[in-house]
């Protein structure tokens, strides 16, 4: 077991300096590269925290979906054959909800502030 401060915890104190102390006080390139760099660790951090579920609630999906078991990739791409070949379509029980599932767990990593994303999950709400 780990101690605290935990991987997400320590990349929030990075994003707080970065964002509190460093870009403040630098101007023009590096205030912009300050910005990006803020941005992509605070991807890593909700990637740390959500991830993990958001896998796991997919990989479940994705078993009962082609009632078989395999790695989240190996179904992921047994499901794009699906897709693909025409086994599954809009009318697959599960697919669309699957689907919509997936969308909005990259999103809820990738792009929270997303506002079509923001209007359409409750933010006190957990995304597996």
């Amino acid at each position: 077991m780990q101690d605290t401060p935990h991987a997400a915890e320590l990349l929030d104190a990075v994003i707080a300096f970065l964002r509190d102390t460093a870009i403040p006080n630098l101007g023009g390139r590096a205030a912009f590269d300050a910005r990006v760099a803020a941005n992509v660790l605070d991807i890593v951090a909700r990637e740390l925290r959500l991830a993990p579920a958001a896998q796991a609630a997919e990989l479940q999906r994705l078993r009962a979906l082609l009632d078989t078991e395999g790695t989240l990739a190996h179904l992921n791409q047994r499901l794009c054959e699906a897709i693909a070949g025409g086994s599954f379509d809009a009318a697959t029980p599960g697919l669309a909800a699957h689907l919509w599932a997936v969308a909005l767990s990259k999103l809820a990593i990738d792009q929270p502030g997303y506002s079509s994303y923001r209007q359409i999950v409750d933010p006190t709400e957990t995304l597996p």
